[in-house]
């Protein structure tokens, strides 16, 4: 068992490069999304989503999907994904013979699967992970 579980500096660097190993098409959709990788959820996220715990979130996606997003709309705010390192750990410890950096790019990639417009169950249904 890791004693010192990886810095914030770890999980963005692995967060940055499963970003641009994206095939070019996504890697170019991705670059206007600003990738945030901080320790916790902030607490009016948690409360907005109604969550129990802070725990609970491991990332998640701020924005307009690009599949509802139009050249006709007002100059929106950017795009976020958020990484959240601590819920990722905690996840981590629970789950059996999953590597961390595995499990921190499959985050990255599930909430950039949110920005290309995929729902929850469109992702759930080609990808097992969660279940």
């Amino acid at each position: 068992m890791i004693h010192n579980p990886p810095d914030l500096a770890h999980f963005e660097r692995v967060a940055q490069e499963t970003v641009s190993g994206f095939p070019p098409a996504f890697r170019e959709g991705a670059s206007n999304v600003v990738l945030r990788v901080v320790e916790w959820p902030p607490a009016d996220m948690v409360e907005e989503l109604d969550l129990h715990s802070p725990v609970e979130l491991t990332g998640l996606y701020e924005g307009i999907p690009m599949t509802q997003k139009s050249v006709l709309d007002m100059a929106p705010p950017p795009d976020f994904v958020w990484i959240f390192r601590e819920p990722i750990l905690d996840e981590w410890r629970v789950r059996d013979g999953v590597e961390l950096d595995d499990l921190i790019a499959h985050v990255v990639v599930h909430e950039f699967a949110h920005h290309f417009g995929w729902s929850d169950d469109d992702i759930a249904a080609i990808d097992q992970w969660w279940l």
